[in-house]
């Protein structure tokens, strides 16, 4: 059985990887088990920060994860797929999504070219872009 990787954030794009896994899939004779991967960009600090619930913010960024990653899960089984896990992750996004693919023994990549994150694309190179320069296995990146 194969293992895909399907990169989510709620775009647009994202879903579109998941209608081009669900077409692929069941062309596929051994089957295929369908991750899909939420990754939080970790927060970033510039200088003095007023007092605030650090734990209360990751706790809400945990929620919008299992909230998204819940919400792919439904999409993808309305889809067809019923082979399907779910992980959350925290770090980069590329070098995330490179290093669950490893961990994980995927076989391939599927992502939509552009995420949520598309306008901040502009100045330091797309997710997609740094995937395909990262992953040791093939990347499928759907428009």
């Amino acid at each position: 059985m194969l293992q895909w990787l399907v990169a989510v954030d709620g775009s647009a794009h994202a879903r579109r990887a998941l209608d081009a896994v669900a077409r692929l899939a069941p062309q596929i004779k051994d089957g295929v088990r369908v991750l899909l991967l939420n990754v939080a960009a970790p927060m970033v600090y510039y200088g003095e920060l007023p007092p605030f619930d650090l734990e209360g913010v990751e706790r809400a960024q945990r929620a919008e994860q299992e909230r998204l990653l819940s919400e792919a899960l439904a999409y993808a089984r309305a889809g067809g797929l019923a082979d399907i896990i779910t992980q959350a992750a925290r770090g980069e996004p590329a070098a995330e999504i490179v290093r669950v693919a490893s961990e994980r023994g995927a076989d391939l990549i599927v992502m939509g070219t552009h995420g949520r994150g598309a306008v901040g694309s502009l100045l330091i190179g797309s997710v997609a872009q740094r995937v395909l320069h990262l992953a040791g296995v093939p990347v499928l990146l759907v428009r």
